[in-house]
């Protein structure tokens, strides 16, 4: 008896969605491998949607950290007076800006994620992990055009970047984790509870002073540092500075610290995000 293998290759696979099982699940990285076309179609929706009918297109990823910096140098720089540690503040607030406008601008976008993408999650099976780490990645084209502004301001005031611009993909890959653990928490919690989605805006506000982008982590009194430092954004912005700008020596234990904070919150984030999975369809 000849068996058509091909055929039974193309058979459709059965998938059984344990929805009785409860508590925290682990992450089944083969599936998302196996899903992995739908997930860069998601990034790439999220890139196209954003730009598609606009007149400036890319240019909001000038405007928003030009503009910020434009603003921040007036009012902290000029006239607050606050330090930047010997840089001209133009180049040391928009320094901060870059990595801190991807993260404030991917933390919103995947917060609301889910609720944007009902329709889908409640026709079709997938892993609904790739809803909240599509939008991370899709602000990297933005992040990308910050950064080429950055080092042009970097020709235009004379400064030369140190060795320690080699663990930029370091503090990129630090930054993308935080992004992606706090957006999984956010969107998870808003699907039960509306008031996450539309008090992210306001937290990330709020994040952004507990954050050393308009001025220096030397200013934090030195009882307070560890602290301080639990925000893994600490140690990514002063990354940037120190290595791009030589500011300061590497912040090791800022890096240190926002390292575990960084893995922390994406592990348990995804772990709380897959734990409340059974109930996006239905409150969705």
């Amino acid at each position: 008896m000849k068996i058509n293998k091909r055929a039974i290759e193309n058979q459709e696979k059965t998938i059984v969605i344990d929805t009785k099982k409860k508590g925290w699940r682990l992450i089944n990285w083969q599936e998302l491998w196996q899903y992995r076309d739908l997930f860069l179609f998601l990034v790439w929706r999220d890139i196209k949607t954003r730009y598609a009918q606009s007149i400036l297109g890319v240019g909001w990823a000038v405007i928003q950290p030009v503009f910020s910096m434009i603003v921040f140098t007036i009012v902290f720089g000029n006239i607050a007076k606050v330090s930047s540690e010997g840089m001209p503040y133009a180049i040391f607030s928009y320094t901060a800006l870059v990595p801190w406008t991807f993260f404030s601008t991917s933390l919103t976008s995947a917060s609301g994620s889910l609720i944007s993408s009902k329709n889908l999650i409640t026709k079709v099976y997938f892993p609904r992990l790739v809803i909240p780490i599509a939008p991370v990645l899709g602000k990297m084209i933005d992040f990308g055009i910050s950064f080429l502004i950055l080092l042009g301001l970097m020709v235009w005031f004379g400064v030369k970047p140190t060795i320690w611009s080699l663990m930029i993909p370091v503090f990129i890959l630090l930054m993308m984790l935080t992004s992606a653990g706090v957006g999984m928490w956010l969107t998870a919690l808003s699907i039960q509870y509306r008031d996450i989605r539309y008090g992210s805006n306001f937290f990330v506000q709020l994040l952004m002073y507990a954050s050393p982008v308009i001025y220096p982590a030397s200013s934090i009194p030195e009882k307070y540092q560890f602290i301080y430092s639990l925000n893994p954004m600490v140690g990514v912005i002063e990354g940037f500075r120190a290595a791009l700008l030589g500011t300061r020596a590497m912040p090791w234990q800022y890096l240190g610290i926002g390292s575990l904070m960084a893995v922390f919150f994406f592990v348990t984030g995804a772990l709380y995000f897959r734990s409340m999975e059974r109930y996006f369809a239905d409150v969705a």
